[in-house]
């Protein structure tokens, strides 16, 4: 006769759980708590809104769970098919993508996808990839070789054009290359390259990217057209002055003068509804997740583990910081969602996947220690 299982609920739920780190679980649900809550204020007007984020957050917590339970030899594994299927994806987005508001970045796979998200992971895991399977031999070639598989997805999403993901996707890049070891003196070099090389790539821009950095440098030239995201936008941060007018308060976004105020910009309305108070609790959360991945990168248990953790943990950062420069006016409009609060399925799988690697990585150093 089969003995009765007297555990209780919680205690049977224990070993699902675990996988999760603790204070990276709990930034994340805080983050995505004053996301829903300035998002119900910013869609307040688009029935079902908040129902669709919220459908999205548990999309995001499952692919987070299987992350999490993936250990980190088994990404080893699929580096280089998933860097090789993004590849072979955004080809074939280049030769019969699907064309919306005059760029062709979107596949249709019986659903809707957009492959140029994929890179974002697969970047940094193919170069950690990499580097690892080259540990202690470290050169100049093994530097050419990791630009090279840097550059052609770069390059291929660049073309669709999606300036916004191509800079993400490089920025990944970069920093797996970067914490790999690369020299200051290559980066000094590099970045004077990238200087000098400024009138070339403006004269590579399309009209539209020229108009965005033309709008970034005097907006007020276009007030109603191709400025009128920025001056709406930082006339909403500024008025929500010390403590913010208030949740549901806010003028700019409720009359609708601050475009796409769900999704690119939720932040001039959080800001404009909770001050600058509020933006530097928003800020303090971010640092928490940045000082939370760079330290379960420095104690991570592989180099391919530490490139990883710091490179996704990078990310973050860049997310925040493109996105809070550009809604504030001291960077173009490049179409960046800021992490976590901006409404969007695809941006919450990816960052989902982000964290569920990071909390792999932890849970995998703890399970070799002990």
């Amino acid at each position: 006769m089969a003995l009765k299982d007297h555990r209780t609920f919680a205690e049977m739920a224990k070993p699902y759980f675990t996988v999760f780190d603790g204070m990276l679980a709990l930034i994340v649900f805080l983050l995505l708590s004053v996301a829903l809550v300035t998002l119900y204020s910013a869609g307040i007007d688009v029935p079902g809104r908040v129902e669709d984020q919220l459908r999205n957050i548990l999309i995001g917590f499952a692919v987070m769970w299987i992350a999490a339970n993936v250990p980190p030899q088994a990404l080893m594994r699929v580096a280089v098919p998933v860097y090789a299927f993004g590849i072979a994806l955004l080809i074939a987005v280049a030769m019969f993508g699907l064309v919306k508001k005059g760029s062709r970045r979107w596949l249709n796979l019986g659903v809707v996808v957009q492959p140029s998200e994929i890179m974002k992971i697969a970047m940094p895991l193919m170069l950690a990839w990499f580097f690892q399977k080259r540990e202690g031999q470290i050169g100049w070639r093994e530097y050419l070789v990791a630009a090279l598989l840097l550059v052609v997805p770069v390059g291929l999403i660049a073309r669709q054009p999606d300036l916004g993901t191509a800079l993400l996707v490089l920025a990944a890049g970069c920093y797996v290359i970067f914490l790999a070891g690369l020299s200051w003196k290559i980066l000094a070099g590099l970045v004077l390259a990238a200087g000098a090389s400024l009138p070339v790539v403006w004269s590579m821009l399309h009209d539209y990217q020229r108009a965005r950095v033309m709008t970034l440098i005097d907006p007020t030239t276009d007030p109603l057209g191709k400025g009128f995201h920025i001056i709406q936008s930082t006339i909403a941060i500024g008025s929500g002055g010390i403590y913010g007018k208030g949740w549901l308060n806010g003028t700019q976004s409720h009359l609708a003068f601050i475009p796409e105020r769900t999704t690119d910009f939720i932040f001039a309305v959080f800001s404009e509804e909770f001050g600058l108070v509020g933006n530097g609790v928003l800020l303090l959360l971010y640092l928490l997740l940045i000082a939370r991945g760079m330290v379960i990168a420095a104690n991570a248990a592989t180099l391919f583990s530490r490139l990883l953790a710091g490179a996704i943990t990078l990310i973050f950062f860049t997310y925040a910081f493109v996105n809070m420069g550009m809604v504030s006016g001291i960077l173009p409009v490049v179409g960046v969602p800021l992490p976590f609060m901006s409404y969007g399925g695809t941006a919450l799988v990816t960052l989902g996947l982000g964290v569920g690697i990071l909390m792999s990585i932890q849970r995998h150093r703890k399970l070799i220690q002990s």
